[in-house]
């Protein structure tokens, strides 16, 4: 009998250890959320294409001791003016310790970018370098078992800047990039009648009057005259449809349409007037 309990005794304390080590265990694994960054494009209207190449996309963490950490690296030539109307492309996806993220960039090369105009293609450089890479203030908040969507808005008509007189490099590639949280963002589309227009979409905040912000950009589709503009925070905004075929046809304003997160408003049909 002595000898049985001296057997069960230590069987016991080991079972008892095993389940403090799988319950600790159990812990180290929790307390990690997702981040994805969505790439979207405010296009310009005197480009066919415009390339980026994107090499990283990396965030960082508050109080973490290594610095940067890698979301993606794609590795990829982007063109912008196919990411309009609503499309947007996913540049990286990784889940994430839970915490506070102040900042995003993306590493692009200094070289190996270009922009098409009228059947010409041109190489754009980065001035100064990527060395520090394209960093953006997002105060992301990253929480357990959360998917947290950043979206990316690459303005290309502030980005493609002309370089003067520089024959082999008329262009360079100074790229202006907006970060918005996509969930406490929302949308606005509708069509353009007739779609001959070609107009240039923009979704203008007038609270301010005498200096009114364009926050939003896009180019109506050719064929149907659709439009979308996304990444838009909560208000009130005027949509202003300014046709690049100015001479058959004036620009018109609709005033005072509502941006609810999470949610897309459908504006029906513009007419564009005919001068």
């Amino acid at each position: 009998m002595l000898l049985k309990r001296i057997t069960l005794l230590p069987i016991a304390l080991l079972i008892g250890l095993s389940m403090m080590f799988v319950g600790c265990g159990t812990d180290s694994d929790s307390g990690s959320g997702t981040m994805t960054v969505e790439m979207a494009d405010a296009p310009i209207d005197s480009a066919d294409a415009v390339n980026v190449f994107i090499e990283r996309v990396e965030v960082n963490r508050v109080g973490s001791p290594d610095g940067w950490v890698t979301l993606n690296e794609p590795q990829q030539e982007y063109d912008l003016l196919e990411l309009t109307n609503g499309a947007t492309t996913v540049i990286g996806s990784a889940e994430l310790e839970a915490g506070t993220y102040p900042q995003i960039r993306l590493i692009l090369t200094k070289s190996g970018h270009s922009v098409e105009v009228d059947g010409s293609t041109y190489d754009m450089f980065i001035p100064g370098g990527p060395q520090t890479g394209i960093k953006l203030n997002i105060n992301a908040e990253i929480e357990e078992d959360i998917e947290y969507v950043l979206l990316l808005d690459f303005d290309a008509s502030k980005s493609v800047v002309e370089a003067g007189q520089n024959d082999q490099n008329p262009y360079i590639l100074k790229p202006t990039i907006k970060a918005k949280e996509k969930a406490i963002t929302g949308n606005i589309e509708g069509t353009v009648n007739p779609p001959e227009a070609e107009p240039v979409i923009y979704a203008i905040d007038d609270v301010n009057a005498t200096n009114p912000d364009t926050l939003a950009s896009t180019i109506a589709n050719t064929t149907d005259g659709y439009f979308k503009l996304i990444g838009l925070e909560e208000g009130t905004y005027d949509i202003s449809v300014n046709p690049r075929n100015d001479e058959n046809y004036s620009s018109t304003t609709v005033e005072d349409k509502d941006i609810t997160a999470g949610s897309t408003n459908n504006i029906g049909t513009v007419d564009v007037p005919q001068n």
